[in-house]
Order: structure tokens, then sequence, then C-alpha cells
């Protein structure tokens, strides 16, 4: 398995015996932190809309001797994020870790062109797929007295021309920090990561003209990256750690 995705997780393992679930499991940080996190060991269960691409990355860690199990829908609804934890536990018992990735701006354009309708998908895409899920895993987590959830937010919450996205996402720190207040005595760990630009496949997906300078690297993080960083918040190298949002690339998420 070692070097099948990236050589620098040679070796580590883990999440042996865990089950992770990876929402936005079959492309770009959410495709690159299911292939890590079962080089690691651990089962995964990819939820998602798109099946050709869940069927890719599934097939891909089953090809190195990993498992892994689809549940495909819209996760902005209960009935699809309840459907997501209920594969899981039928599939394998348990949910050690849930990784909340699945989101991302669909416009870049001054508030005032937005319609209501575009406000509305912007915020379903990137704040309630992530509500959803943590409420439908929690019970979960606390029958078994563990796990970690990992969301992820962005620097864009102090950008411009994506104020619904922003805003959902800020919903996300703000869902991290207080969740785990609530959580912690129970073994479950809350973080959250606030990446900067991140190299996509589809190249509209990131401005370098509008963004490079508000990344001090000055350059996009790569999935692999942020999977690493998603990696390491959700394992045992990281159990003394909760309610954290953590910048990956872009300085402070937020100026407070």
């Amino acid at each position: 398995m070692a070097g099948e995705l990236d050589p620098r997780a040679a070796g580590a393992r883990r999440f042996d015996g865990q089950v992770a679930v990876i929402t936005g499991g079959g492309q770009g940080i959410g495709s690159a932190t299911a292939r890590r996190l079962a080089q690691e060991g651990a089962s995964i269960v990819i939820g998602d809309m798109v099946a050709e691409t869940s069927d890719r990355v599934c097939a891909a860690i089953r090809e190195f001797g990993g498992e892994c199990v689809i549940s495909l829908g819209d996760l902005s609804r209960w009935e699809n994020a309840e459907a997501l934890m209920r594969r899981a536990m039928e599939t394998y018992g348990r949910i050690d870790v849930l990784a909340n990735i699945a989101g991302g701006t669909i416009w870049f354009q001054s508030f005032q062109y937005y319609t209501p309708e575009q406000i509305q998908a912007e915020m379903d895409r990137s704040f309630w797929t992530a509500m959803w899920c943590c409420r439908a895993t929690l019970p979960h987590m606390i029958q078994q007295g563990s796990g970690s959830i990992v969301n992820i937010a962005t620097h864009a919450v102090t950008g411009r021309f994506r104020v619904p996205y922003a805003a959902a996402k800020a919903g996300q720190i703000g869902m991290t920090t207080s969740l785990a207040r609530e959580v912690a005595h129970l073994g479950i760990r809350v973080n959250c990561i606030a990446p900067s630009g991140t190299a996509a496949d589809d190249p509209q997906q990131y401005r370098a003209s509008t963004r490079s300078s508000e990344i001090p690297m000055g350059r996009r993080g790569e999935a692999d990256e942020q999977a690493a960083a998603i990696a390491f918040l959700a394992s045992h190298d990281a159990s003394y750690i909760t309610g954290q949002v953590l910048a990956v690339g872009g300085g402070q998420p937020y100026p407070f």
C-alpha cells in the first residue's frame, strides 16, 4: 500500500480498525482524504452525489487493499445524511471519523448580484451538509464513547465576492467551536481546517489573479496536503486537540 497514494504517509497506520465517513469523497480534498485515511488503515464510507467519481475513488482504494463503500445523495437534506451514517453502521458497525468536506463555492460575484436561489444553494451546499452530517453521526459516536469530526472552513471568510459561501463556512467554524465544548467530556473531538487556495481539477475553481495576495506562501495548497492536515486532526496524534480551527496556508482564518 505504501506509495499508492502519498509516499509521505508510507508506513503510517493511525487508523487501523477504524471507520471514516468522508463527505464529498469523490473529488478534490475529499478524494485525497479518503485515499489517505484508507492508506493508513481506515475503512472508508464515501458520501457524495456523483456516482462516477465516487466509484473511481472507491475502486482505487480497493485496488491497494483498502475497504470502501458509497452512499449517494444530496447531503444538504437530512434524510440523506441520516442514510449515509446508517450505511456506515450497517456495513462496519461504528463511525470513528467524520470528515465534512462536501461543499465549495458556486458563484463568484458581488453580493448584490446574487439571487435568492443562488444564496440558498450556496448555504445548502456549504453549511447544511456539514450541519446534518454532524447531527446524524453524533448519536453513534456518543454510544461508542469516542470519535473525531473534522469540518472544512475557508480563509475566504475574510475575502470578497463570495458572501453566502463565506457565511456558510463561518457557520462551520461556529459549529465546530460550540459542538466541541458540548461533546468533549464524551470522548468526541471536533476540529476544523480553514484552507486558502487549493489546487483543483477545474481551473475555474481557483482564481489566482484575485486571491494570490491572500496566500502568504504564494501558492495553492495541494489536495494531498489538506488531506494530511485532516488526517492529523482525526488521528490519535491529536487526541488532546478539540475546538480548534487550523489555518492551512493562509494565516489566521478570521480576524479575531
